[in-house]
């Protein structure tokens, strides 16, 4: 079957919502059981190799049977290793470093509003800086209703910090991980990266540097490790849903969704995902929802809607 890149797109779209709503709901469910955060990276790396790895060696066997040179970092990522450094330092390592450190830290509604509501602000900043990409007015003010809400939900994290409260920790690494997460997607688009081939290349820039950084810091006694005492059930499904799930089919996904519609509107695309993620952590974590959560959380969907709308008219006219 033959589908028009649209209609790609909007597949790829629905499912990158969906497994970007589950994985802020079960990261932090992740974050009260026996894994710790770099326990559950190291899984996420791990299941996401297993499938990416020998795809790419088989996607470039032909051209290296050709006596091509292809690849990067031993011949198993398919881009060049100067993009491969890039596109894996952000999208591969740092952004999961950030992310699965700030669930144990700060709840899953802070991270409902703060990550992929800042994914437009920083997107849009950052295609404006590399891309030169202009910022209308109307976009502006999605915009400033974006950083309202993320100042509302922050704001108050922050003052807390004074009663000695670690909740402003987690939304500090929410906000870089989105940070990070919006640097690759523009990283995709000035390179016209294929979903595939970009995916393939952040993860075996983490296989290659991080699990050999890992295991050796354990093994010298300089980090603290759960995976020997934990469950195979739990580690399983950590690679599973972390690694298969959220990096190879959310991955491409939302490649696929940058080469559709272009870095700013493939993250507002994902308006869906903070309501959607934070009636998840109500209803399955017990999480209370306080009034500056559910005005931040308002005034996010708000502003990422409006950008979608105002980016979405300038399509129809003629």
């Amino acid at each position: 079957m033959h589908f028009q890149p649209r209609t790609v797109g909007l597949i790829a779209a629905a499912i990158t919502v969906l497994i970007w709503t589950s994985f802020i709901v079960i990261a932090r469910a992740s974050a009260s059981h026996h894994l710790l955060p770099l326990d559950i990276v190291l899984a996420r790396i791990l299941g996401a190799s297993s499938v990416l790895v020998p795809w790419a060696w088989w996607l470039m066997r032909p051209a290296r049977r050709s006596g091509q040179a292809v690849g990067s970092f031993f011949g198993f990522s398919p881009l060049p290793w100067r993009v491969t450094l890039q596109a894996g330092l952000l999208g591969g390592l740092l952004y999961a470093l950030l992310a699965y450190n700030g669930f144990f830290f700060a709840p899953a509604a802070h991270a409902s509003v703060l990550m992929p509501g800042s994914l437009p602000l920083w997107t849009t900043l950052l295609a404006w800086w590399v891309l030169r990409e202009p910022i209308s007015s109307s976009r502006a003010t999605g915009l400033v209703l974006i950083v309202l809400g993320d100042l509302l939900v922050g704001g108050a994290s922050l003052l807390k910090a004074f009663e000695g409260g670690d909740v402003w920790k987690g939304d500090v690494l929410f906000m870089s991980a989105a940070f990070c997460w919006s640097a690759y997607s523009v990283t995709v688009r000035r390179h016209s990266l294929d979903a595939v081939r970009a995916t393939m290349a952040i993860t075996v820039f983490a296989l290659l540097t991080f699990v050999p950084a890992f295991v050796l810091a354990v093994a010298l006694g300089y980090l603290p490790t759960h995976l020997m005492s934990a469950s195979w059930q739990e580690i399983a499904f950590q690679a599973l849903f972390q690694g298969v799930g959220s990096v190879v089919i959310s991955g491409i996904g939302f490649t696929q969704m940058i080469r559709a519609f272009g870095p700013v509107r493939s993250t507002m695309i994902t308006a869906l995902v903070p309501g959607l993620s934070a009636l998840g952590a109500v209803v399955f974590l017990q999480e209370p929802m306080h009034w500056n959560l559910l005005v931040g959380l308002t005034l996010v969907t708000g502003g990422i809607l409006f950008g979608v709308r105002q980016a979405a008219s300038p399509a129809k006219a003629p």
